[in-house]
């Protein structure tokens, strides 16, 4: 579905992930996990920790969703984030979506997420995601895309958007 993808009127881009992109996506799991650098530890133990935990991720994901697409985001053949999706059999299962703090703020995660709104909406799939509680930026976002909250932990919430529930929003 998305092999090499663009997105109209977007300086965004998807391509499969490689073995060359492991140094790029351990960088950018570490840009999402500031709170790391709050530890009273050595910067080479707070690095460390960080690729322990971007291991994790990717054995997690790979454990539980084995069929998972795994995706660079790229603007203007640059890398500037990361997707991992597994199409299921009952539904789409966003499972990792991080972008760079360099482009935070641009609307790049909204279009990621309305063109996976797009493709799921062709198949007639939910699309879910898992947004934890220490980020209500995007919890924000994926309510205002048009996700309930179907489950809710203490420390996450499980989201879900139907395809038949709203109608879509065009990709800007």
């Amino acid at each position: 579905m998305f092999g090499n993808a663009t997105f109209a009127n977007s300086p965004l881009g998807l391509r499969p992930a490689t073995t060359s992109d492991a140094p790029f996506l351990e960088l950018l799991y570490r840009s999402t996990r500031p709170e790391l650098e709050l530890l009273d530890t050595t910067p080479e133990q707070v690095q460390a920790l960080a690729a322990q935990q971007h291991q994790v991720l990717q054995a997690g994901a790979g454990d539980a969703f084995p069929n998972a697409m795994h995706f660079v985001v790229e603007r203007a053949a640059e890398r500037v984030g990361a997707l991992i999706v597994d199409f299921g059999a009952d539904e789409v299962r966003l499972i990792y979506l991080a972008l760079l703090p360099v482009v935070h703020g641009q609307g790049y995660g909204r279009q990621l997420v309305q063109g996976l709104q797009q493709a799921v909406a062709r198949a007639q799939a939910p699309l879910a995601v898992t947004v934890w509680r220490s980020n209500p930026r995007a919890r924000a976002m994926y309510l205002t895309l048009g996700f309930v909250v179907e489950e809710s932990q203490p420390t996450a919430e499980r989201l879900v958007w139907y395809p038949s529930a709203r109608p879509m929003i065009a990709v800007p």
